[in-house]
Protein backbone atom coordinates (compact mmCIF):
# COMPACT_ATOMS: atom_id res chain seq x y z
CA UNK A 1 0.00 0.00 0.00
CA UNK A 2 1.23 3.48 -0.86
CA UNK A 3 0.86 5.85 2.07
CA UNK A 4 1.70 9.52 2.20
CA UNK A 5 1.35 11.54 5.38
CA UNK A 6 1.31 15.34 5.39
CA UNK A 7 1.77 17.32 8.60
CA UNK A 8 0.33 20.83 8.82
CA UNK A 9 1.04 23.27 11.64
CA UNK A 10 2.71 20.55 13.69
CA UNK A 11 5.96 18.60 13.86
CA UNK A 12 6.32 15.48 11.76
CA UNK A 13 6.86 12.34 13.87
CA UNK A 14 7.57 8.75 12.86
CA UNK A 15 5.36 7.54 15.72
CA UNK A 16 2.28 9.25 14.22
CA UNK A 17 3.16 8.02 10.71
CA UNK A 18 3.49 4.44 11.98
CA UNK A 19 0.24 4.71 13.93
CA UNK A 20 -1.64 5.98 10.86
CA UNK A 21 -0.15 3.20 8.71
CA UNK A 22 -1.14 0.54 11.24
CA UNK A 23 -4.74 1.81 11.37
CA UNK A 24 -5.08 2.14 7.58
CA UNK A 25 -3.66 -1.37 7.08
CA UNK A 26 -6.80 -2.70 8.77
CA UNK A 27 -8.78 -1.79 5.63
CA UNK A 28 -6.79 -4.49 3.81
CA UNK A 29 -8.76 -7.21 5.58
CA UNK A 30 -11.71 -6.08 3.44
CA UNK A 31 -9.75 -5.33 0.27
CA UNK A 32 -6.41 -7.15 -0.05
CA UNK A 33 -5.62 -5.42 -3.36
CA UNK A 34 -3.02 -2.63 -3.34
CA UNK A 35 -4.47 0.71 -2.28
CA UNK A 36 -3.23 4.28 -1.92
CA UNK A 37 -3.84 6.44 1.12
CA UNK A 38 -3.17 10.10 1.80
CA UNK A 39 -3.37 11.29 5.39
CA UNK A 40 -3.28 14.92 6.45
CA UNK A 41 -2.59 15.50 10.15
CA UNK A 42 -3.08 19.09 11.21
CA UNK A 43 -3.21 21.12 14.39
CA UNK A 44 -5.59 24.08 14.52
CA UNK A 45 -5.49 26.72 17.31
CA UNK A 46 -3.05 24.57 19.25
CA UNK A 47 -5.63 22.08 20.53
CA UNK A 48 -7.77 20.87 17.59
CA UNK A 49 -6.02 17.82 16.16
CA UNK A 50 -7.47 17.00 12.73
CA UNK A 51 -7.00 13.69 10.92
CA UNK A 52 -8.15 13.78 7.28
CA UNK A 53 -7.86 10.47 5.39
CA UNK A 54 -8.45 9.74 1.69
CA UNK A 55 -8.07 6.12 0.54
CA UNK A 56 -8.14 5.05 -3.12
CA UNK A 57 -9.09 1.42 -3.71
CA UNK A 58 -7.87 -0.73 -6.60
CA UNK A 59 -11.10 -0.17 -8.55
CA UNK A 60 -11.05 3.64 -8.32
CA UNK A 61 -13.50 3.98 -5.41
CA UNK A 62 -12.56 6.65 -2.85
CA UNK A 63 -13.06 6.38 0.92
CA UNK A 64 -12.81 9.62 2.89
CA UNK A 65 -13.18 10.76 6.46
CA UNK A 66 -12.15 13.55 8.80
CA UNK A 67 -12.24 13.77 12.59
CA UNK A 68 -11.14 16.38 15.11
CA UNK A 69 -10.33 15.84 18.79
CA UNK A 70 -7.87 17.24 21.31
CA UNK A 71 -5.52 14.27 20.76
CA UNK A 72 -4.12 13.25 17.36
CA UNK A 73 -4.13 9.53 18.16
CA UNK A 74 -7.84 9.76 19.06
CA UNK A 75 -8.54 11.66 15.83
CA UNK A 76 -6.83 8.90 13.82
CA UNK A 77 -8.78 6.22 15.73
CA UNK A 78 -12.12 7.96 15.14
CA UNK A 79 -11.59 8.70 11.45
CA UNK A 80 -10.52 5.12 10.73
CA UNK A 81 -13.51 3.77 12.71
CA UNK A 82 -15.76 5.98 10.54
CA UNK A 83 -14.13 4.72 7.32
CA UNK A 84 -14.34 1.12 8.52
CA UNK A 85 -18.09 1.55 9.16
CA UNK A 86 -18.49 2.88 5.60
CA UNK A 87 -16.55 -0.09 4.24
CA UNK A 88 -18.65 -2.62 6.15
CA UNK A 89 -21.86 -0.94 4.94
CA UNK A 90 -20.85 -0.95 1.27
CA UNK A 91 -18.41 -3.90 1.26
CA UNK A 92 -20.20 -6.08 -1.30
CA UNK A 93 -21.04 -3.17 -3.62
CA UNK A 94 -17.44 -1.95 -3.50
CA UNK A 95 -16.10 -5.44 -4.24
CA UNK A 96 -18.36 -5.75 -7.27
CA UNK A 97 -17.62 -2.26 -8.60
CA UNK A 98 -15.99 -2.87 -11.98
CA UNK A 99 -13.91 0.28 -12.10
CA UNK A 100 -15.49 1.70 -15.25
CA UNK A 101 -13.37 4.80 -15.25
CA UNK A 102 -10.82 5.17 -17.97
CA UNK A 103 -9.12 8.34 -19.07
CA UNK A 104 -11.35 8.28 -22.20
CA UNK A 105 -14.62 8.13 -20.25
CA UNK A 106 -13.76 10.87 -17.78
CA UNK A 107 -15.03 14.40 -18.36
CA UNK A 108 -12.99 17.39 -17.25
CA UNK A 109 -14.95 19.70 -14.95
CA UNK A 110 -13.90 23.17 -13.78
CA UNK A 111 -15.11 24.23 -10.35
CA UNK A 112 -15.00 27.94 -9.51
CA UNK A 113 -15.62 29.80 -6.28
CA UNK A 114 -17.44 33.04 -7.06
CA UNK A 115 -17.69 36.04 -4.80
CA UNK A 116 -20.09 38.93 -5.31
CA UNK A 117 -18.35 41.87 -3.67
CA UNK A 118 -21.53 43.76 -2.71
CA UNK A 119 -23.18 40.68 -1.16
CA UNK A 120 -20.09 39.82 0.89
CA UNK A 121 -19.97 43.33 2.33
CA UNK A 122 -23.71 43.36 3.07
CA UNK A 123 -23.45 40.07 4.97
CA UNK A 124 -20.65 41.44 7.13
CA UNK A 125 -22.48 44.65 7.95
CA UNK A 126 -20.92 46.87 5.29
CA UNK A 127 -22.78 48.75 2.61
CA UNK A 128 -22.89 46.71 -0.56
CA UNK A 129 -23.84 47.81 -4.02
CA UNK A 130 -26.53 45.65 -5.63
CA UNK A 131 -24.98 46.01 -9.10
CA UNK A 132 -21.60 44.52 -8.03
CA UNK A 133 -20.18 42.02 -10.52
CA UNK A 134 -19.35 38.44 -9.48
CA UNK A 135 -15.63 37.71 -9.32
CA UNK A 136 -13.97 34.28 -9.52
CA UNK A 137 -11.64 33.94 -6.55
CA UNK A 138 -10.61 30.29 -6.94
CA UNK A 139 -10.65 27.64 -9.68
CA UNK A 140 -9.96 23.93 -9.53
CA UNK A 141 -10.18 21.11 -12.03
CA UNK A 142 -11.40 17.56 -11.47
CA UNK A 143 -12.57 14.66 -13.59
CA UNK A 144 -16.13 13.29 -13.54
CA UNK A 145 -15.63 9.53 -13.65
CA UNK A 146 -17.97 7.18 -15.52
CA UNK A 147 -20.43 5.46 -13.15
CA UNK A 148 -23.99 4.25 -13.03
CA UNK A 149 -26.30 6.21 -10.73
CA UNK A 150 -26.27 3.72 -7.85
CA UNK A 151 -22.44 3.72 -7.85
CA UNK A 152 -22.44 7.53 -7.82
CA UNK A 153 -24.75 7.55 -4.77
CA UNK A 154 -22.46 5.03 -3.02
CA UNK A 155 -19.34 7.09 -3.88
CA UNK A 156 -21.00 10.29 -2.64
CA UNK A 157 -21.83 8.59 0.67
CA UNK A 158 -18.32 7.13 1.01
CA UNK A 159 -16.87 10.61 0.55
CA UNK A 160 -19.35 12.14 3.00
CA UNK A 161 -20.39 14.72 0.40
CA UNK A 162 -23.82 16.22 -0.25
CA UNK A 163 -23.43 15.91 -4.04
CA UNK A 164 -21.27 14.23 -6.67
CA UNK A 165 -20.65 15.16 -10.31
CA UNK A 166 -20.07 12.10 -12.51
CA UNK A 167 -20.24 10.90 -16.11
CA UNK A 168 -23.25 8.64 -16.59
CA UNK A 169 -21.83 5.35 -17.90
CA UNK A 170 -24.97 4.75 -20.02
CA UNK A 171 -25.56 8.17 -21.58
CA UNK A 172 -21.94 9.46 -21.38
CA UNK A 173 -23.35 12.81 -20.20
CA UNK A 174 -22.43 14.74 -17.06
CA UNK A 175 -24.89 14.04 -14.21
CA UNK A 176 -25.13 15.18 -10.59
CA UNK A 177 -26.49 13.16 -7.67
CA UNK A 178 -27.30 15.01 -4.47
CA UNK A 179 -28.70 14.40 -1.01
CA UNK A 180 -32.14 15.93 -0.39
CA UNK A 181 -33.38 17.26 2.93
CA UNK A 182 -35.96 14.46 3.26
CA UNK A 183 -33.31 11.70 3.12
CA UNK A 184 -33.86 10.80 -0.55
CA UNK A 185 -31.47 11.49 -3.41
CA UNK A 186 -31.84 13.74 -6.42
CA UNK A 187 -30.40 13.20 -9.90
CA UNK A 188 -29.69 16.00 -12.37
CA UNK A 189 -29.20 14.79 -15.95
CA UNK A 190 -27.76 16.82 -18.81
CA UNK A 191 -27.64 16.42 -22.59
CA UNK A 192 -29.39 13.55 -24.37
CA UNK A 193 -30.10 11.67 -21.12
CA UNK A 194 -32.29 14.52 -19.91
CA UNK A 195 -34.27 14.61 -23.19
CA UNK A 196 -35.26 10.93 -23.00
CA UNK A 197 -37.59 11.55 -20.02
Amino acid sequence: MQLSVTFRHMDSTEALKDYAREKIDRIRKYFPDPIKAHVVLACDRGYNHIADVMITLHNGIFLKGEETTEDMYSSIDLVMAKIERQVRRYKEKIRHHKGLESIHGQREIIHSVVEVQGEAETQTGGEGTPEAEPRIIKKSKFFAKPMVTKEAVMQMNLLGNDFLVFTNASSHEVNVVYRRGDGTYGLIETGQGAQKH
